[in-house]
C-alpha cells in the first residue's frame, strides 16, 4: 500500500518478559501488517533472562523501520512504581493511535491495523475500538471470543463497566492518544493493578467504543511468563482484587457518579468471582499437600 504521509500514525505497545517461546510469532504479526500509513512497534524487553532480547534484537536489525526495541538491564515491572508505564507512555503516545499486543500474544490478520485505523478515521467520535479474538488454551485448542453482552457496532460506558476484563482482549485494543496526551492518566488508571481495563473505561467515557466482528488476534491463556501466571497466588490475587475495587471507586468519582449503579453491579460480580478463584487455589494447594494431585 502507498503511504499517506511520512509521520508515524500508529505506535504498537508491546511488553515482553521471558517470552522466548512466543516472541517470534508476536513480532511476525507486527511486520506482516499492510497499511497505507506509517507504524512502529515499541517492543520493551523487561530484562528477560531466557534470550527474549536476542530475538527482539534480530527482528530490530532486520526490520529497523518497524521494530523499535527498548532493552532493560533491571526489571521495571517489579519496582511497582510506575516506571514501566512511564517508559512506554513516552515512547508510544507520540502518534495519533496506539495498538497493543503483549509479547506472548499475536495478531493473525495482516490488515488488522488498517481496518482499525479506517474505522477510527471514519468515526471521529470513537475513542477506542477492538475486535473478536481467539483464546488459545493450554491444550492447543482455540476458543472464539466476542463480547458476552452481544455484538454491537458501538458500545457505551455501561457496556465497558459491566463487560469487565472479559469484555475484550488487550491485543485487540486500538485507541486515540489525543485524550491522554492532554490530560495524562487519571488517578483511577494510574493506580490500577492492570492497564487494559482502566484504559477501556477511560476511553469509553471520552467517546464511543467500536467493534469489528472479525477474528484478528490470539490471546494465550496460562502462557509461561504471562501476567496471569506470574500473579496466580493467593496473596497476589488478593492484592489485585483490592486495587481493582479501589479503581472502580476512583472511576466512579472521576465520572461524578454518573454510572454508579453499573459500577456497584460490576463490583459485586467481581467480588464473587474473586472468592471463587481463591477457593479453587486453596483447594488445589490442599490436594497437592495431600499428594492427591501434582502441581
Amino acid at each position: 500500500m502507498e503511504l499517506k504521509e511520512s509521520a508515524v500514525q500508529v505506535y504498537i505497545r508491546c511488553l515482553a518478559y521471558n517470552h522466548k517461546r512466543y516472541i517470534r510469532q508476536c513480532l511476525d504479526g507486527f511486520v506482516m501488517q499492510q497499511t497505507n500509513f506509517r507504524f512502529v512497534a515499541v517492543v520493551h524487553d523487561d530484562a528477560s533472562t531466557d534470550g527474549t532480547a536476542d530475538i527482539i534484537r534480530e527482528y530490530a536489525e532486520k526490520y529497523p523501520e518497524i521494530i523499535h526495541p527498548i532493552y532493560e538491564t533491571e526489571n521495571q515491572y517489579s519496582k511497582k512504581d510506575g516506571s514501566l508505564t512511564d517508559i512506554m507512555d513516552r515512547h508510544t503516545w507520540k502518534g495519533k493511535y496506539v495498538a497493543m499486543c503483549e509479547g506472548d500474544d499475536y495478531w493473525t490478520d495482516p490488515l488488522k491495523l488498517q481496518k482499525q485505523y479506517d474505522l477510527m478515521e471514519a468515526n471521529p467520535e470513537m475513542s477506542l475500538c477492538f475486535h473478536a479474538h481467539y483464546n488459545l488454551m493450554a491444550d492447543g485448542t482455540k476458543v472464539e471470543k466476542r463480547p458476552r453482552m452481544g455484538i454491537k457496532e458501538k458500545y457505551t460506558v455501561e457496556d465497558a463497566i459491566l463487560g469487565g476484563g472479559a469484555f475484550f482482549a488487550t491485543n485487540s485494543m486500538f485507541y486515540r492518544t489525543c485524550y491522554v496526551k492532554e490530560e495524562g492518566r487519571p488517578e483511577f488508571w494510574r493506580k490500577a493493578p492492570v492497564g487494559d481495563v482502566p484504559c477501556l473505561l477511560y476511553h469509553a467515557y471520552k467517546g464511543s467504543i467500536g467493534f469489528i466482528d472479525e477474528f484478528m488476534s490470539v490471546y494465550r491463556t496460562g502462557a509461561v511468563g504471562s501476567w496471569n501466571v506470574r500473579n496466580n497466588t493467593w496473596k497476589k490475587r488478593s492484592r489485585k482484587h483490592r486495587l481493582s475495587m479501589k479503581m472502580y471507586d476512583r472511576f466512579d468519582e472521576y465520572t461524578h457518579y454518573q454510572f454508579h449503579k453499573a459500577i456497584v453491579q460490576e463490583k459485586k460480580k467481581t467480588i464473587r468471582l474473586h472468592y471463587k478463584k481463591l477457593l479453587k487455589l486453596y483447594c488445589k494447594k490442599f490436594l497437592i499437600q495431600l499428594h492427591i494431585i501434582k502441581y
